[in-house]
């Protein structure tokens, strides 16, 4: 019989064996392998993510844009208002106000309950009950602002606007000189050209602020590039300096933008800054927003 515990024993007082383990320089060579992996990986995830936060803009998108041709052909074929109008002495401003498609007036005031609270305004709206009663598609995922309501972040109800020549102010053109000679769209068969011109886009924070987004008209009819210029209103550039836009025949698109002076460096958590015009000679997106807004009457 074998005595107990013979086999596999070391015997008393042998050296314990080396446990393996990695050297610095091994560790260290991991650690740079990693970090080379994780560089070359961020730009993708972080495109990856861009081009998310696109395809559910584009979504947000076609749902407005179906709702705005729904709530026509339900009415008429008569045109949601693309902003109030209170300031207009000759307009019955109080009842042709609650056809406008929004009345907030964004800005960063925690006390504007319109900024933050969809159940403020935008319920009461008329596109709201064909919209699936989503508030998430007034807003672009790539907008990131909010405001701070008793100590809580709310993000804002919308970054969207739509386009002025769609309904126009209570239907008027706001006694602008530059839009009297253009089309403000009150049906939707009067748009003869709906694949190209568009309802709704993503504005930037701080530049939203009525319904609707003012593109100026000088210099499109007759072509003359040196007057063009932005009246207040800048659009969105959040999908990698691309802004979202929905069309009247329903589609939505990403509009690349080419010239710096549409992207102004944007201010975080700033009231709407972009009150003056501002003159933009020459520049192609000007153009393209003039060409895609409204035509001549």
């Amino acid at each position: 019989m074998n005595p107990p515990h013979s086999h596999g024993c070391r015997p008393r007082g042998a050296p314990k064996p080396f446990a393996q383990a990695f050297t610095l320089i091994e560790l260290l060579v991991v650690v740079a392998v990693i970090a080379i992996l994780a560089a070359l990986l961020l730009p993708v995830l972080i495109k990856g993510k861009i081009k998310a936060q696109g395809i559910q803009c584009m979504n947000n998108h076609r749902q407005l844009a179906l709702a705005w041709r729904m709530y026509a052909e339900d009415n008429h074929d008569v045109l949601v208002f693309a902003s109030d109008d209170p300031g207009d002495p000759y307009v019955d401003w109080q009842t042709l106000d609650q056809y406008a498609w929004t009345l907030t007036h964004m800005d960063f005031d925690p006390n504007n309950r319109g900024n933050w609270d969809v159940s403020y305004d935008m319920v009461k709206r008329p596109l709201w009950p064909y919209t699936s009663k989503n508030a998430g598609i007034y807003r672009c995922p790539s907008d990131k602002s909010y405001l701070t309501v008793n100590g809580e972040q709310k993000p804002r109800v919308r970054s969207m606007s739509m386009n002025l020549y769609v309904g126009g102010f209570d239907g008027t053109d706001g006694n602008w000189p530059w839009a009297h000679p253009y089309h403000i769209y009150s049906k939707l068969s009067e748009i003869d050209f709906p694949t190209k011109i568009f309802v709704f886009l993503d504005m930037r924070e701080d530049s939203v602020n009525w319904g609707n987004f003012m593109t100026h008209m000088g210099g499109y009819s007759p072509s003359d590039p040196a007057q063009y210029c932005f009246d207040g209103d800048y659009p969105g550039m959040y999908h990698h300096f691309a802004c979202g836009f929905s069309f009247a025949d329903g589609h939505s698109e990403l509009r690349r933008w080419r010239d710096s002076r549409t992207m102004p460096p944007l201010t975080i958590g700033a009231n709407p800054l972009f009150d003056h015009t501002s003159s933009s000679p020459g520049n192609p997106d000007v153009a393209w927003l003039q060409d895609h807004s409204t035509r001549p009457k």
